[in-house]
């Protein structure tokens, strides 16, 4: 069995997924390449360290330096990739960079004026808009102030460029906030739907079995009435309650026939609010990209979202639940997995029990698999739906 190329929701593996903590190996590598690409302004520093031209008091003291300063603003700008650090947390970072960028370039020299880059970069990634507006060309001054130092009296391309790159970071700062902003926004909308898909079949089965229910409660009440002396008359009254009774049934089946169906994004936030109010910590994958995904396999996944859900809500005692959507290449064609892991103690028998026997039937009707079991840290559930109807399966069609 190999991995496609894409991961959860078909999307890429090698795309940044901007707002969002890394997941996986191949993430961490992602984003650490696309930050490792702006260290280039490091290339004079290190140079200059390389030179020999300081004590050797001034060159380990540089490297100290410099080692602390790289450090502090990649654990800065990385981690803000993500999930950001406490706002303390971001003050002591940024005062570390603050401090270091004009006491090396004092101490070293002007080819250190690049660590002045990357300090305008996280002040522009990391501040408000209000504070970042005045702090990015206020490293730009201490730069130029620094430069008096060493005889530079011009405003030379180093400041320009700490400057605009700056601005530059605060309009990605700006594009990962909003990313998280829609991101919340699609779960509350697919809540919402959720619930107005609720009401509406609250509402559809009160106008159909208002009428219907009352209709038989009558009848009863006036067969049992005309029972010992009008038996034939009871008998024409019991026959309309046969008949309200089936065209009841009738009506509640077209109600919920497209309501009994789950939808997975529905499904996804409804799990968002039901870990939330559980107290376990969620780790849910993107809006999924379900084309081509048989509505009968979309249909088994969710019941098999929502059962994993159930189950470490009710019997897991897990702090922390992981949920995987992932498109793979098999054998047999094509398959979506969904996977669902959860650091507890498991469904408390080590088996299936009655919801898990059944997910299995549903599952393997529509072409899917399921397995559960207890894994080394927690239990994990992982069922698997063909992403081609069952009979285009391996048909050659």
């Amino acid at each position: 069995m190999t991995e496609d190329p894409k991961a959860a929701g078909g999307r890429p593996e090698t795309q940044v997924r901007i707002g969002q903590g890394v997941q996986g190996r191949r993430e961490l590598l992602v984003k650490a390449l696309w930050i490792a690409v702006w260290l280039v302004f490091l290339s004079s520093p290190i140079q200059d360290l390389t030179s020999g031209r300081h004590t050797t008091a001034g060159t380990v003291a540089g490297t100290i330096g410099l080692t602390v300063f790289v450090c502090a603003y990649l654990a800065l700008v990385f981690r803000q990739m993500g999930k950001p650090f406490a706002p303390r947390t971001v003050a002591l970072l940024l005062g570390t960079l603050l401090v270091l960028a004009p006491a090396l370039t004092c101490g070293l020299g002007t080819q250190w004026t690049g660590l002045f880059v990357y300090l305008s970069v996280a002040c522009g990634a990391t501040l408000p808009l209000r504070l970042a507006y005045w702090a990015i060309p206020g490293s730009a001054i201490v730069m130029y102030l620094v430069g008096l130092r060493w005889g530079v009296y011009s405003v030379d391309d180093n400041m320009l460029m700490v400057v605009l790159i700056g601005f530059a970071m605060v309009g990605v700062g700006q594009l990962v906030r909003t990313t998280i902003e829609l991101r919340k926004a699609r779960a509350t909308v697919a809540q919402l739907a959720a619930n107005e898909e609720r009401l509406r079949l609250a509402r559809d089965l009160h106008d159909l079995l208002g009428h219907s229910l009352s209709l038989i409660t009558l009848k009863s009440e006036l067969a049992g009435r005309m029972l010992p002396e009008h038996p034939d008359k009871a008998a024409q009254q019991v026959s309309d309650i046969e008949q309200v009774s089936r065209q009841a049934l009738v009506d509640v089946r077209e109600a919920v026939t497209g309501y009994r169906r789950p939808r997975l994004a529905v499904e996804l936030a409804g799990t968002q609010v039901a870990l939330t109010a559980a107290g376990v910590i969620a780790e849910l994958p993107p809006e999924p990209e379900l084309a081509g995904v048989p509505e009968e396999a979309e249909s088994a996944l969710a019941w098999a979202l929502r059962e994993a859900v159930t189950n470490v809500v009710r019997h897991s005692g897990a702090g922390r639940c992981a949920v995987r959507l992932t498109h793979r290449q098999t054998l047999d064609g094509p398959m979506l997995e969904l996977a669902v892991e959860d650091d507890g103690s498991g469904t408390g028998n080590g088996g299936f029990g009655n919801g898990l026997t059944g997910l299995t039937e549903r599952l393997e009707k529509a072409g899917g698999t399921l397995e559960a079991g207890r894994v080394k840290h927690g239990f994990r559930l992982v069922a698997r739906v063909p992403l081609a109807p069952v009979g285009d399966v391996g048909s050659g069609a």
